[in-house]
């Protein structure tokens, strides 16, 4: 059986968050103070629909936001560990699960061709209408209380593995590596033999200590701290040879 890696995107592959990219390409490299303040702390897929609308009525073309998304950095030694991965495909599946969206996501992986790397792109799906706006849906309804209404990471890895056991795919331990807040849903979720790598110094460490110090007994799988693709690969390298 392969093991199937599950990668967040902003903070993890790359090294910013792809949704505020965008902005340094509207003619003063920043949203206007009335917009900002239309964003509530919680309904951040709505707050971009207005962000993305705005953009597009500065009149800005589909390939100057292109350019700019194809310049955010990736975190160092990203590129060569989705190199690593596309060697071994034999070994393992892998995957996005981002609430970034997909126009953003295959943009900055085809600049770097890295694209080859991943079996499937879970997010939020994007289009240009016929303004040449670029449009962003909810990925997912659900019913979970803690991750925002357009997508629970935990509900799209579930939903993932069980269409794969459908189809006879059934993966011997899965390997998530990812940041932020709503990442902890999904690590929540996975079961002993699993491994949760954790990004260093951002929100998810800490919520994993807070759980860990609190002794909940609610984190199964084992967890690993790392700051670069570097470290990610080492412990891959490590997980594949078990």
């Amino acid at each position: 059986m392969k093991s199937l890696l599950v990668f967040d995107f902003d903070h993890t592959i790359v090294d910013e968050n792809s949704d505020t990219w965008v902005v340094s390409c509207t003619p003063e490299k920043k949203l206007p103070h009335w917009l900002r303040k239309t964003y509530d702390g919680k309904h951040w897929n709505e707050y971009m629909r207005r962000v993305l609308g705005y953009i597009g009525d500065q009149g800005i073309k589909e390939s100057e936001m292109k350019q700019v998304m194809e310049s955010i950095p990736y975190v160092p030694g990203l590129v060569d560990l989705l190199k690593f991965i596309c060697q071994i495909k034999d070994q393992v599946d892998c995957i996005i699960i981002s609430d970034s969206n997909t126009i953003f996501i295959n943009w900055i992986l085809e600049a770097t061709n890295s694209s080859l790397a991943f079996n499937r792109i879970l997010s939020n799906p994007a289009n240009f209408d016929e303004q040449s706006h670029l449009t962003i849906e909810n990925f997912h309804s659900h019913n979970c209380a803690q991750c925002p209404e357009n997508l629970c990471k935990k509900k799209a890895l579930d939903d993932f593995v069980a269409d794969q056991l459908k189809v006879g795919v059934q993966y011997k331990r899965t390997i998530y590596t990812g940041d932020g807040g709503n990442d902890l849903c999904p690590i929540k979720g996975l079961k002993e033999g699993d491994v949760a790598m954790v990004r260093k110094g951002y929100k998810l460490e800490r919520l994993i200590h807070e759980m860990v110090d609190g002794d909940s007994g609610s984190i199964q799988p084992s967890i690993v701290i790392w700051s670069s693709g570097e470290e990610i690969l080492s412990h891959l390298r490590k997980c594949l040879k078990t």
